[in-house]
């Protein structure tokens, strides 16, 4: 990781803050990035210093990307986006006031539907700059491990036909592409007084909406149940067993992704004084991969993907 410029530094270098009273303190959660609360007379903001390491490293897009992303974003579920100090690279941004939403929250039905309503209204939004591809990033990071000699999770390329099929059912037919957070873990869901908001676009980038819904489910360990009820929500009537069985194939092929992007995290940007455990994150994660590429009713979520079952996927 770069040396982060002083907090002091930082804080003068945004106009607005000068000559005010201004408080900070730095905000927990945070996997890449710096993150703090900066109060000023009295205002919250959150100052977010994009770490160029990260997406250097392939954990995430470059921070001018990033920057415009949130700024797309904020027009519809995102921050507003107060000032940008492009050198550093940093974001000052509107602290929303809310929940964080935990894994637990999520997984309650009733909150499904306003999951669902803020992937509307971010995938309803500006077209982003950059596009994302689950597939494309696994073999991104697959070449940075393969570079850096990094460990794979235990039996990782065994499965690689496996994922290629996956990959090939879901080019079938792909949704139209949508702007996509495509990292929504619990945390980055904000519970306001106006619906949930969304933060840390980190990765975004236009994708197919399906991915959205299929990373949820897979960030949050949903059951069969809650996927379709969460494709519902967001799908309502239009939903079909199709694009039932599009988001339950991504949702494995989250787990199977992201499980290297732990561990290419563990191995290149591992911080003393992050009390997180990125190894054992990218063991269960491909844990939870494996198991459902081995699960008996793979196939029929396949044949249903590309069109050659047209019956319910089971349970």
């Amino acid at each position: 990781m770069t040396a982060v410029p002083s907090i002091g530094d930082l804080l003068e270098r945004v106009p607005s803050w000068v000559g005010r009273a201004v408080e900070w303190q730095r905000l927990d959660g945070g996997l890449s990035h710096h993150i703090f609360r900066v109060e000023a007379d009295g205002q919250p903001y959150v100052l977010r210093v994009l770490e160029p390491a990260v997406s250097a490293a392939g954990l995430g897009i470059p921070p001018e990307q990033e920057i415009a992303n949130s700024i797309a974003a904020a027009g519809s579920v995102g921050a507003q986006v107060y000032a940008v100090l492009e050198d550093v690279p940093a974001l000052v941004l509107e602290f929303l006031p809310g929940r964080t939403l935990s894994a637990a929250e999520v997984r309650r039905p009733e909150v499904v539907p306003a999951l669902a309503e803020a992937c509307r209204r971010l995938h309803a939004g500006p077209a982003f700059g950059n596009t994302f591809d689950i597939f494309a990033k696994r073999a991104e990071l697959l070449d940075v491990c393969a570079r850096h000699d990094l460990p794979l999770p235990d039996g990782y390329l065994d499965r690689s036909s496996t994922v290629d099929a996956l990959r090939a059912a879901l080019g079938v037919a792909p949704l139209p592409a949508v702007p996509c957070h495509n990292d929504l873990l619990p945390e980055n869901f904000i519970a306001t007084g106006d619906g949930v908001r969304v933060i840390d676009y980190q990765l975004s980038g236009n994708n197919d909406p399906a991915f959205e819904l299929g990373d949820i489910a897979a960030e949050a360990d949903y059951d069969p149940d809650l996927v379709e009820r969460l494709a519902d929500a967001y799908f309502g009537a239009d939903r079909t067993p199709a694009l039932l069985a599009r988001v339950r194939l991504f949702q494995i092929a989250s787990n199977v992704t992201w499980a290297l992007w732990f561990t290419v995290h563990h191995g290149l940007l591992r911080d003393a004084t992050v009390n997180f455990d990125y190894q054992a994150e990218a063991a269960d994660k491909w844990g939870q991969a494996w198991r459902a590429l081995d699960d008996p009713g793979l196939g029929d979520l396949l044949d249903t993907v590309t069109g050659r079952k047209t019956t319910t996927p089971e349970h």
